[in-house]
């Protein structure tokens, strides 16, 4: 495969983990707050955290490079721009992804039993050990679902990334950004190359061949197994 693809996954990558983390340690608080208190204009909050889902992502990428730019308020504040930067890249992405990993960590906090908690401050229970011990066992599953959601949406990132750090190779072209260039320069027969590659389409029709030499008709088990059916049709 052409190295610049390994480069943009890579990068992908980096960005997804790096926003998925800053995005669990910062949002499950958010959500704990959003969920459990009331205070004076937290509809309105709620609304501009919600806010990117309902905009186009590149103009939300456009917003984010004229404040990130070097003449934009962020450079005025700190004197740096993090525009066409991989740090730029992490914060759009955190914001963009920000809607779907607070929904469902708020909603994770949502289904806990207001009892237990109440049961456990009666007890005399502290706070942190109510959290440990009661909290995170009952809450990890949607902190997990929602830190997933935002790595997966963050690698599949496209119009936001673009806007804020453009296409440079090795440095903010990331995977999205990289098969679109290729599409650009009609280049179909290699962004589809590198589509299977990424999808590991190579790897399970090997094993679905190495199947049906070994057990004869194990490729077809194999192949039922990966869709999640069964032979003759049940699921």
């Amino acid at each position: 495969m052409d190295p610049l693809f390994w480069d943009a996954l890579f990068l992908s990558l980096r960005v997804a983990a790096l926003a998925s983390g800053i995005l669990l340690l910062a949002g499950a608080p958010l959500a704990w707050l959003l969920a459990f208190r009331r205070f004076p204009g937290k509809a309105l909050l709620e609304a501009v955290f919600l806010l990117p889902l309902v905009l186009p992502p590149t103009v939300l990428g456009f917003y984010l490079l004229l404040f990130l730019g070097p003449e934009g308020p962020w450079a005025r504040l700190f004197g740096v721009s993090w525009a066409f930067r991989f740090e730029g890249l992490v914060l759009a992405s955190v914001l963009f992804s920000l809607p779907f990993a607070l929904t469902a960590y708020r909603e994770a906090f949502l289904a806990l039993d207001p009892n237990l908690l109440e049961v456990a401050r009666t007890l005399g229970v502290p706070r942190y050990r109510i959290l440990a011990r009661v909290v995170l066992p009952l809450v990890w599953p949607g902190l997990l679902s929602g830190t997933l959601l935002a790595f997966a949406h963050t690698l599949g990132e496209f119009g936001v990334v673009l806007m804020v750090g453009g296409s440079i190779p090795g440095k903010t072209q990331m995977v999205s950004i990289y098969l679109y260039d290729l599409v650009q320069a009609l280049r179909f027969a290699e962004a589809a190359n590198q589509v299977r590659g990424l999808a590991g389409e190579h790897q399970v029709a090997g094993a679905r061949r190495a199947l049906g030499h070994a057990y004869g008709g194990g490729s077809q088990y194999f192949s039922m197994w990966i869709v999640g059916s069964e032979p003759g049709g049940a699921r």
